[in-house]
């Protein structure tokens, strides 16, 4: 009894073993070095400013990913549901404003009053002044839009957005969560930034390669705009005029988290907001694609899990970071968006049932070492 006890449990082992290294897994990872980690020192230091916000609660909804405000002063944010949520202006009196019947992430007024929202499942969509909802684009130079993410109209009418991963779409892999999970593991540079222009009614675009691209603001002076590299923790700067035109570089690197929406504020500012802390583990594991592979075996409840860290951070042009609020204890977790508007700072989340609002007379504006 004993010795088939003993077999039993050696046959088990080896069949753990061989599962952690041969079962089929949908990513085929590529080494990389993921950049220093400067950790939560400096311009980048633990506070509990974040804290002060408000919440106004979304009438069970959740997962406001983005914020957009209109002409009335009244808030739009898109929900995990499906819907669009319009508030009044206090914040008071959630209701469907429209439904996408998808997974609605970035949006942005358009200068017709037209809502644009980037939706994960159905591509870049376009909310008149009643609600009706129309599609701009499911298809970018005759290759689909799979994972529609973020958002952000030029003066001009043309609409910057992104497409995380050409290959992970967010439908086809059970979810947006599932679907970042797969091409932050695998890292393979399969996301874009694209443009739609509203005169050939076409979507081009403009950058690939990067690791699941997030959130997307145009410049002030609409010069350049910027798009968030989640998977390599830093903003790419692609420049729209000047000498550099039609180039990419380098905007913000080596943050301390995942960067998911970025949003153009005002007196010089762009708002970065960042999901979860950089998983260590991960970062370790960054030149080893064998292992990644092996990570993504092992039962969901043992994989690296994102941490609920509320983090916003403000840059000015020089991409210099000029306002650093946090929320280390999660309270409103997983913080996505940050939309400033003349008296208050809105933000989003991917799970909280809230919307955020922070009062920008609580904010120095002012990095102090």
């Amino acid at each position: 009894m004993v010795r088939k006890s003993v077999t039993m449990v050696c046959l088990l082992v080896v069949l753990a073993v061989v599962y952690l290294l041969v079962w089929p897994v949908p990513i085929d990872p590529v080494a990389w070095k993921a950049p220093h980690d400067p950790g939560y020192t400096g311009v980048f230091s633990l506070n509990r400013a974040l804290t002060a916000m408000e919440t106004f609660s979304l009438g069970g909804h959740h997962g406001p990913e983005d914020v957009a405000v209109d002409a009335e002063g009244r808030i739009y944010v898109p929900t995990h549901e499906g819907d669009i949520l319009r508030l009044s202006p206090d914040g008071s009196r959630p209701g469907v404003w429209a439904t996408t019947g998808g997974r609605p992430l970035g949006i942005d007024f358009d200068n017709r009053g037209n809502l644009v929202v980037a939706d994960a499942f159905l591509g870049l969509l376009s909310v008149d002044p009643t609600g009706r909802v129309t599609t701009l684009a499911t298809i970018a130079d005759a290759d689909p839009i799979l994972y529609a993410d973020d958002v952000d109209v030029a003066l001009d009418g043309k609409i910057y957005f992104s497409d995380a991963s050409t290959k992970f779409g967010a439908r086809e892999s059970g979810g947006t969560f599932e679907a970042c999970v797969l091409d932050l593991i695998e890292h393979g540079g399969h996301g874009r930034l694209l443009v739609f222009d509203p005169q050939t009614q076409k979507a081009t675009t403009l950058v690939r390669g990067l690791n699941f691209a997030n959130g997307v603001a145009v410049s002030h002076d609409q010069a350049y705009v910027l798009v968030n590299e989640f998977g390599s923790y830093r903003v790419i700067r692609y420049w729209l005029k000047g000498p550099n035109q039609g180039q990419s570089e380098p905007f913000l690197q080596g943050l301390p988290g995942l960067p998911d929406n970025i949003s153009t504020g005002l007196d010089g500012r762009f708002w970065i907001a960042m999901v979860s802390p950089r998983n260590p583990v991960l970062d370790r594991l960054a030149p080893f694609p064998f292992l990644r592979k092996v990570v993504l075996r092992v039962p969901k409840c043992l994989q690296p899990k994102p941490v609920a860290h509320g983090h916003v951070i403000a840059v000015n042009t020089q991409g210099e970071v000029v306002e650093n609020l946090q929320d280390p204890d999660g309270t409103f977790p997983m913080t996505t968006g940050a939309v400033e508007t003349g008296d208050c700072l809105y933000i989003g989340s991917l799970v909280a049932p809230a919307l955020g609002r922070m009062d920008k007379g609580k904010i120095s504006f002012t990095i102090r070492e």
